[in-house]
Formats: C-alpha cells, structure tokens, sequence
C-alpha cells in the first residue's frame, strides 16, 4: 500500500498536491520540487497502480522537520490514507534521526489522533520565516492549525 515513488510518479504527485493548492490546502509544487525531493515523498496507490495519496518531509535543520504535500484523492477518501500517511512520514523522519516534526494543517483531528501536539506557529520560527519568503498566506491563515510531534525519546521525556 504505501510505497515509495519512482520519477514516473513525479507528474501525478504534483497534480495530486496541487488540485489542493486553491483552497490553501497545500502549497502549490512544481514538478521540479517533486523531482528534486522525491526521496523524501511517500506514496500510497490504488489497486491499478494510480497514486492517491502522497506526503513528504521537508528539512529545516539535522533535528527540525516539517511533514508537508499531505494530500488523498477525494475518491479514496474515508479509507485512513491520511493517518496512514502521517504515521509512515513520522515513522521515517524517526529512522532518519530527526528530533520533532511539525505540520501546518486545517485538521485538527487527524493530527491529535496520530499523536501530535497543537502548538503556536510561533514555536517554529524557521517556518514562518522560510514561508514568508515563498508564501506569505502561509503563515497569515488563520484557520490553520501548527502541529508537532517529539520524535526521540530523550527529548520526549526532557519535555
């Protein structure tokens, strides 16, 4: 079900990603930056082949990642992708050593059932200053919630 994507796949997560992006969902990508961070994306895909559902990581520094392009096709909806993918995405930011992963979603929910905590968007400065240079909506919409997640178990217990 989850698997990692191949350069055929580059186009379809763009579109994936980007049939999102007008409603502020997600960030709009290019198949450039799906290109040049496709060993960071996971995807899952339908019984055919098609993929359905993708999410990435986006590094920030040695111990800071953020999970980001979280997207499921509305027709395969309702069948826990999204927790799925955001356990996936957390579980190889963990075996690549990160410290503490974050998201910005509307979600609430989804976040809190896979374990992550709400946060002020102020907690992650490098996000709002990264996102003020690309996107400034980023950061300005107020719906959107900050969520993170401690990743070691050193710094689960110091928190």
């Amino acid at each position: 079900m989850i698997s990692r994507p191949t350069e055929r796949d580059i186009a379809a997560i763009a579109a994936l990603n980007n049939m999102f992006a007008p409603e502020g969902r997600t960030l709009r990508r290019t198949k450039q930056f799906v290109e040049e961070h496709l060993a960071d994306y996971l995807v899952i895909r339908a019984e055919n082949g098609r993929v359905v559902g993708c999410v990435a990581l986006d590094e920030y520094s040695p111990s800071l990642v953020e999970l980001v392009g979280l997207a499921v096709h509305p027709s395969a909806r309702g069948r826990g992708y999204g927790v799925t993918l955001i356990e996936e995405i957390t579980d190889l930011a963990r075996r690549r050593g990160y410290d503490e992963i974050f998201a910005t979603s509307f979600s609430e929910a989804i976040f809190e059932a896979c374990g992550f905590l709400k946060e002020k968007l102020d907690e992650f400065p490098e996000k709002v200053l990264r996102y003020t240079r690309i996107d400034r909506t980023e950061v300005e919409m107020a719906e959107k919630h900050c969520f993170s997640r401690v990743l070691r178990e050193d710094r689960a217990s110091a928190a």
